[in-house]
């Protein structure tokens, strides 16, 4: 998937997996963007996965919550 497909999932995974609404899940990935947290991401695609997107979902919510 393209990087902003990634961002897609990850907001969306947060969604469904913390039971946020859409806006606050949104702001928590703004968030981690701001921190270079998918810094990489945008560089190598292939790091932009399913499994990989529950990983990041995780740990942004766990960071930003």
């Amino acid at each position: 998937m393209t990087y902003e497909e990634h961002l897609d999932e990850v907001t969306t995974l947060i969604v469904e997996k913390y039971d946020l609404e859409d806006e606050a899940a949104i702001a928590m990935v703004m968030r981690a963007q701001d921190d270079d947290f998918f810094l990489g991401h945008d560089d190598d695609e292939s790091i932009c996965t399913l499994d990989r997107a529950h990983q990041d979902a995780k740990a942004i919510f766990a960071k930003y919550q």
